[in-house]
């Protein structure tokens, strides 16, 4: 009965690792401080000295001021912005420091009962802060994302024969330094060119370094997310030597990020969509962040230093991704940004299957038989092991009401038992542990295939039929939990059954408690489930008939 045990084992412990995400999410992060009010929120980190990084020129210059920590009076709620649409965004640019300080993605709404509520993935709004910021540090006055900046215009909007658009605002300085902040946006990408060019009309020699930043609120502490169901949200960073890197909330402020990199990029993620900043190919840049006070973090970078002389102008580039996890695109962006679509351990699994699946649903044309036909290919990948471990049950099912009258005839000593059992093994050439390697073999692939349903965004509000309107959440109807109950039930009916009545017992609850946990999960990872119990039920009722009739 080993092998059943193990089988056993294996369903809790994963179900328990599911239990304690959704528990670490929900209560394991301590108690949630005080959510701020819109008031309190707008005084967060208002003052350059607390959110703007200290990215002042490497050799000092005498006139340049000193952070005076002073209170300014944060008003992005209030202050007047450049409005921009195009075929994938609606934007708001923020007229103080030139922010991006609201996108909505009207081609991902919220809920497809919501056709026309656009997700909000920048929001200047409390509690679910989310803005990107950039600016200068210079000598002289400074252009941080605290001036005023000018528009020649307050909306924009792509043309439709046109492929981009730009966007440009203006400030100029006390001492004759002008500023010209560039958005160019691109037809169908979520990817966003940002430009400041300076132009030096000071008789000194202007001297400068680019920030870019991104300012969030840790919503994590307040918005739960579904049972069950654990993805990541907070900041990541990229670097060639180091890779892919989470770095939670907490961590942001209680260790400071404070690291010279070199084609790497900064990032805030969260279940389907992201925002991150991408310097230029070769560009050395300090990364850095900080917690703010109020439940808001920084994440950001500073690039080198430019020696303007008097006359002289230059130009400072950068990206900003602002949008789904869409992987093609990622790709394209920079090295390793695709990575924020998080497969966990098993992405060297995970992005074949997902490439698998993302082929077959160009044949078919729908993400809900795509994953039933998946889920057909790797049962036939696995066909072989598969067929092992259902003979080797199938045997020990064979063997059950022999071993019942072992029990009965030992059933007052143990030991003697287990010696009755293994000699019965050995006679009719039986390895107890014989189904438990093949299982133990198809285990990483299917865990693999829960996180690329669960993360990849082209499955979000994806329809399979009827009923099912979207497979990135439950079944409306709970249809496919009760199917898949009722299939595990069958296919424990297919398994030798323990003689140890706690176990039997145990088999009993399982199906009715996975019943109701999947009834929250999303649909499309239920289908998966209900695919593969099915297909294995047929393949495990053939070989137990063919060893049944040997």
């Amino acid at each position: 009965m080993l092998n059943v045990r193990l089988l056993l084992f294996v369903s809790l412990a994963f179900v328990t690792l599911l239990l304690w995400e959704a528990w670490q999410q929900d209560y394991g992060r301590g108690p949630a401080p005080e959510i701020a009010g819109a008031d309190t929120a707008r005084t967060a980190g208002q003052a350059p000295a607390a959110d703007v990084p200290e990215g002042a020129p490497a050799e000092p210059v005498a006139s340049a001021p000193a952070a005076t920590g002073e209170a300014l009076p944060e008003t992005r709620v209030t202050t007047p912005a450049v409005t921009v649409e195009t075929d994938i965004y609606r934007l708001e640019i923020d007229l103080k420091g030139g922010d991006l300080r609201l996108a909505d993605l009207p081609k991902y709404p919220v809920s497809l009962d919501e056709p026309d509520h656009p997700v909000r993935l920048l929001n200047p709004v409390p509690p679910d802060v989310f803005i990107a910021q950039s600016g200068l540090r210079s000598n002289g006055t400074e252009a941080t994302h605290h001036v005023r900046y000018e528009a020649d215009r307050l909306h924009y909007e792509m043309a439709p024969d046109s492929d981009t658009l730009t966007v440009a605002i203006r400030w100029k300085s006390p001492e004759g330094v002008e500023v010209i902040k560039r958005y160019t946006f691109h037809r169908g990408l979520y990817v966003i060119d940002v430009e400041h060019e300076v132009r030096n009309g000071w008789n000194e020699t202007w001297v400068g370094r680019q920030y870019r930043q991104l300012k969030r609120s840790d919503i994590t502490r307040f918005k739960k997310q579904s049972f069950g169901i654990y993805t990541y949200t907070g900041g990541v960073l990229y670097s060639p030597e180091d890779k892919y890197q989470k770095l939670p909330f907490d961590e942001l402020a209680e260790e400071p990020l404070s690291r010279d990199i070199r084609d790497g990029w900064a990032a805030f993620i969260q279940h389907y969509f992201l925002a991150a900043w991408i310097p230029d190919r070769g560009e050395l840049n300090h990364y850095y962040s900080k917690g703010l006070g109020n439940n808001l973090y920084v994440l950001g970078l500073v690039g080198p230093t430019v020696k303007l002389a008097p006359g002289e102008k230059t130009v400072f580039h950068s990206r900003v991704f602002v949008g789904p996890k869409l992987q093609h695109q990622l790709e394209q962006v920079a090295e390793g940004l695709e990575l924020t679509v998080d497969y966990g351990y098993l992405t060297i699994l995970a992005k074949p299957i997902f490439w698998l699946l993302e082929k077959i649903h160009a044949l078919v044309g729908n993400w809900g038989w795509s994953i039933v036909i998946l889920t057909l290919l790797i049962k036939l990948l696995f066909y072989k092991p598969s067929e092992m471990s259902y003979r080797s049950m199938a045997q020990m099912r064979k063997l059950a009401p022999r071993l019942k009258a072992l029990q009965e005839r030992y059933k007052d000593d143990k030991q003697k038992l287990q010696q009755a059992m293994m000699e019965l093994y050995r006679k009719e050439k039986i390895n107890p542990l014989g189904g438990c390697l093949p299982i133990l073999i198809q285990i990483p692939v299917f865990i693999a295939l829960y996180w690329v349903l669960l993360e990849s965004v082209e499955l979000r509000q994806s329809p399979w039929i009827l009923w099912i309107k979207d497979l990135s959440t439950r079944d409306p109807y709970f249809v496919l939990p009760v199917l898949y109950g009722v299939s595990m039930y069958v296919q424990q009916k297919l398994n030798p059954q323990p003689i140890d009545p706690l176990q039997q017992k145990m088999f009993m609850i399982m199906p009715f408690a996975l019943t109701v946990m999947f009834a929250f999960f999303p649909s499309g990872l239920v289908l998966y489930w209900l695919t593969n119990n099915v297909l294995s039920i047929i393949q495990q009722w053939w070989i137990v008939r063919q060893v049944e009739q040997a």
